[in-house]
């Protein structure tokens, strides 16, 4: 005999009270556990059709990511969510047909599946680029054009900017800029860790009260800590204003790693006019031509630090800025706080920067990257026998 999936008693196949739910047919004891059932059932069609737009995930994105593993919690999410899994022991099983429906996943407490979980609160998403002349920069070059605005009517006294060394090529050397043309040469992407925090802390020194100050994900939660943290170093200094613009960055390598590749490709740094890592390779400018070679070639050279990094559009910046999603020259531009919100609109409307809302095939773009750089938390080993 069938068994009321609600009150669990055994139910002749003659009972009045029946559901047809994702092919199967339920049997109930009364119509008060007939409709607990189909209230259920109803939310799980609303969630369904709520992902029916979004990316087609099937349960084998959840036995690779979370099951296979080992990440899997055992708490019966999945098969509460969908009647094709069953727990065999304290692992998942599909045993039915998947329809990528996502509904799977999406439960899954151990999977980051919601917008603001793979990059932070925002308050809204462009895609923008620099409508300055002579200012161009690497995609599209909309930081320095902003910093330009913000020079020129006064809100910052300087921003601590990354520009290349002259006496040791491509390595990065941070600077405080107080000049458009500082800014200028600190356009493009230099792929090694700047240590920017120390520039900050000279120009609070130097008395700059205001301060925009640029880097990726590692260097502005620095600044967020020593900022907002009880026991930061600018915690209780009320005169230092600083507006951290992050810079998405999925991985950084050593200064010597970078040295090395560029060598065996019977090249020298010096060679090198531009540096470009995109859609899984990196783009050398050398005399105007472009060589392209596969990111993987770089792997031993990468920052250890970046296999703990989960952060891909640095969440603490006020603004973040980077050249995933958008097309060649256009940058996509997240505005988080009300002041980076409204710092970069008004330059818009001063005429530095092109701007257009973000489409939605270019946020998903940046969200896959996003959940790439989240998961593989899940690779790190944290804890040992």
């Amino acid at each position: 005999m069938p068994i009321d999936p609600i009150c669990k008693r055994e139910i002749p196949k003659t009972t009045p009270y029946i559901t047809e739910s994702e092919g199967k047919t339920y049997y109930f004891h009364d119509p008060e556990c007939k409709k607990k059932f189909d209230d259920m059932a109803k939310n799980i069609v609303r969630v369904k059709r709520s992902l029916k737009d979004k990316e087609k995930i099937s349960f084998s994105r959840l036995r690779k990511d979370i099951i296979k593993p080992g990440i899997c919690a055992a708490c019966g999410a999945c098969p509460a969510s969908c009647p094709s899994i069953i727990m065999e022991g304290e692992k998942p099983k599909l045993i039915g047909p998947c329809t990528a429906c996502g509904i799977c996943y999406n439960q899954c407490p151990r999977t980051i599946t919601t917008e603001e979980g793979l990059i932070g609160r925002i308050r809204h998403p462009y895609a923008a680029r620099s409508a300055l002349k002579g200012v161009k920069g690497q995609d599209g070059g909309v930081v320095t054009a902003m910093l330009a605005y913000a020079l020129d009517e006064g809100l910052i006294d300087c921003a601590i900017v990354t520009v290349r060394s002259r006496d040791d090529p491509w390595r990065p050397v941070p600077i405080i800029a107080t000049t458009t043309d500082e800014l200028l040469a600190s356009a493009g992407s230099i792929y090694t860790h700047s240590m920017t925090i120390q520039a900050l802390m000279n120009a609070v020194q130097q008395g700059m009260r205001s301060i925009a100050f640029v880097g990726p994900s590692c260097n502005i939660d620095a600044v967020y800590k020593i900022y907002k943290s009880p026991y930061g170093l600018l915690h209780m200094f009320m005169r230092a204003n600083i507006l951290p613009l992050g810079l998405f960055c999925m991985d950084t390598f050593s200064h010597e790693g970078i040295e090395d590749f560029v060598a065996s490709k019977h090249l020298t740094l010096d060679d090198i006019e531009s540096m470009k890592i995109r859609r899984g390779k990196i783009e050398l400018e050398k005399d105007s031509e472009t060589l392209v070679y596969d990111l993987s070639e770089l792997d031993p050279y990468r920052s250890s630090s970046c296999k703990y990094c989960t952060d891909l559009t640095a969440e603490n910046a006020a603004i973040s800025f980077g050249g995933v999603g958008t097309p060649d020259g256009w940058t996509t531009v997240f505005t988080r706080s009300g002041r980076g919100y409204e710092i970069f609109n008004e330059a818009v409307e001063a005429g530095y920067i092109e701007s257009r809302d973000l489409e939605e095939k270019e946020m998903a773009r940046v969200l896959n990257l996003a959940r790439m750089k989240k998961v593989q938390k899940y690779g790190v080993i944290r804890r040992e026998k």
